[in-house]
């Protein structure tokens, strides 16, 4: 069982930044595929970024360039660094664990919100 807390959402205003983090507790964290989805009001939940145990990321094309994702296996915490923030990326950012191994576990965070506005 994993345990995900995610953190830093806010309001901000259009080209600003914001970083989210995600602790995660309760299991062997390198084990694990962290990801980053969003939920819009009204929309279905996609994924925006992802990095594995070996620290290979990808990217949705409507954050690359913008947005890094990374992780800190000593902290058992994976971070959303986002920058130049537009008024689409508002929506509910949950953080997601899958184990990379069988039973390919899969884990979500409560969500936390962010509101791009000026």
């Amino acid at each position: 069982q994993v345990h995900l807390v995610e953190s830093g959402g806010g309001l901000v205003q259009p080209g600003g930044s914001l970083r989210l983090s995600c602790a995660a507790s309760g299991s062997t964290f390198s084990f694990y595929t962290m990801n980053w989805y969003r939920q819009a009001p009204g929309k279905q939940r996609d994924l925006v970024a992802s990095i594995t145990s070996g620290l290979s990321t990808n990217y949705a094309g409507s954050v690359k360039g913008r947005f890094n994702i990374s992780r800190d296996n000593a902290k058992n915490t994976v971070y959303l660094q986002m920058n130049s923030l537009k008024p689409e990326d508002t929506a509910v950012y949950y953080c997601n664990a899958k184990l990379e191994r069988l039973p390919r576990n899969n884990y979500w965070g409560q969500g936390t919100q962010v509101t791009v506005s000026s």
